[in-house]
């Protein structure tokens, strides 16, 4: 009786049902839950991509992280100044015309203060959208602006429902302008996405997307394992080579527009001092952590900009320990003044382990780090209230330039300036590169490696699980993967 009852509960244990869903139904795991459904009024990255499946703009993203025309045709352009023909007989799944002045209206609306976008210094190089007519859209910038076409598929910049008033994003189904529309969303659970019925382009390959958050990463892996999805936003590094033996085909490794590293608070003692900043910095072996500690493929960062959209990750400190010492002590630490201080990190991904991994490094030169950990939300809510000693941070690409990672550690960026960085130097260079000079943008990388404002670790990978019979993904350096073009395969 006791073996019976022992068999019974080892098939109890390995079950591995398949949860039911609806034909025609592709299942996504999130990283987290959807923050919002205005794309004007959300930055993160979960919200942003199912945003790009409801919303779509002149230009849309490609399946290789590229830019392509979406509602309209491709621009002409002289000078600052492109023109755009919409596409004929457009409209928002309500059947309203979609029209030029869809998107002048959407613009002003984005650049209004009081609607508080987060992503709104994205498009300070455009001086204005106008609609001279119903079906031309003109587009006038400040500078040139060699990755407009992707800047203009952000879906901050789609045809929004702006005609349906304040509480539009209330709606069921919303209307939208893209492949998709939500038709249900239970908060924690699921987002389901089904086709847009007049969408111009016909009907998407997939007709029902659900987004679901994953509750956490190890949960996420055993639930497309049991066959409950069909794409996971990430893999637990500890369990990658488990993923790559079982679960042949379906492990998707990926260069990332994404640089991974810490902020000092420069406002305050000891880390106002760049000397103790460079010193510390100096004496992290970003070589060990990238490929022996994560080794999934990362990059040892010693520049900021990453390789996957043509950084030089330039190395001006190096790593010299009489260096570090000196350093130290001329800020005044050393054996009887130990420097101390908090490294503060978020839940989940590895950071627990790399704060470790830096603060042993750190020992021998009589630097005493104590650990930090706290919740996503209370984390970078004490980055914004400059609550922190040193904190985990980074930076994933809006767009592939590398002003996009300079831009965050201008004086003037607002609260995304975590560190506080604030250098005359820094600020000169930068704007001189956003006025066309690739070298300044280069000097600028410069500055920030030598003040030292972030503690740069490595660059990002993608590290995705994709079906084996799910068909249109490609791996890109954004990590850009439209629903409209993902498909179930032929059996």
């Amino acid at each position: 009786m006791r073996a019976f009852l022992l068999l019974l509960l080892l098939a109890a244990c390995s079950a591995q049902p398949v949860a039911q869903r609806p034909p025609g139904t592709i299942v996504r795991l999130s990283d987290d839950e959807v923050k919002g459904l205005d794309p004007q009024k959300i930055s993160d990255l979960t919200s942003l991509r199912v945003a790009s499946d409801q919303f779509e703009g002149l230009m849309r993203y490609r399946g290789d992280g590229g830019a392509e025309p979406g509602l309209a045709e491709a621009p002409a352009c002289a000078a600052l100044v492109c023109r755009f023909a919409l596409k004929p007989d457009l409209h928002f799944s309500d059947g309203t015309a979609i029209t030029a002045e869809t998107f002048a209206r959407g613009f002003a609306r984005l650049r209004d203060p009081a609607t508080a976008s987060p992503t709104s210094k994205l498009f300070d190089a455009i001086a204005s959208v106008e609609a001279p007519d119903a079906g031309t859209v003109v587009v006038t910038l400040k500078r040139p602006l060699p990755y407009l076409p992707y800047l203009l598929a952000h879906p901050a910049m789609a045809a929004l429902p702006l005609h349906r008033g304040d509480s539009w994003t209330a709606e069921r189904p919303l209307v939208t302008s893209g492949a998709y529309r939500l038709t249900a969303w239970r908060l924690g659970d699921r987002l389901t996405l089904e086709a847009n019925p007049v969408w111009h382009d016909g009907k998407p390959a997939t007709p029902i997307i659900r987004w679901q958050p994953a509750e956490d990463k190890l949960a996420a892996l055993r639930r497309f394992r049991a066959g409950e999805v069909d794409t996971v936003s990430d893999i637990p590094p500890s369990r990658l080579d488990w993923a790559r033996r079982h679960l042949p085909g379906a492990v998707r490794i990926a260069p990332y527009a994404g640089t991974y590293y810490f902020a000092f608070n420069t406002r305050r003692a000891p880390f106002s001092d760049a000397r103790v900043r460079r010193a510390l910095s100096m004496a992290v072996d970003r070589k060990w952590i990238a490929e022996k500690l994560l080794g999934a493929g990362e990059i040892p960062a010693t520049g900021l900009v990453p390789s996957a959209i043509g950084g030089a990750n330039p190395d001006r400190l190096g790593h010299d320990p009489a260096a570090i010492r000196r350093l130290l002590a001329e800020a005044g630490y050393g054996p009887g003044h130990p420097l101390r201080f908090t490294i503060r990190f978020n839940s989940g991904g590895d950071h627990r382990r790399v704060a470790v991994a830096m603060a042993a490094m750190w020992a021998p030169y009589g630097v005493e780090a104590q650990l930090l950990n706290s919740e996503s939300q209370l984390h970078f809510a004490a980055l914004r209230a400059h609550d922190f000693d040193l904190a985990r941070s980074g930076w994933i690409a809006d767009l592939p330039a590398a002003e996009n990672f300079l831009a965050v550690h201008a004086s003037d960026a607002g609260a995304i300036n975590y560190s506080g960085f604030a250098d005359p130097d820094y600020d000169k260079a930068f704007a001189a590169g956003l006025a066309g000079d690739p070298a300044e943008l280069a000097a600028a990388e410069a500055r920030l490696i030598d003040q030292a404002p972030i503690l740069l670790i490595d660059f990002y990978v993608s590290r995705s699980l994709v079906g084996t019979d799910i068909g249109g993904w490609q791996d890109n350096a954004m990590n850009i993967h439209p629903s409209r073009l993902l498909y179930r395969k032929p059996r």
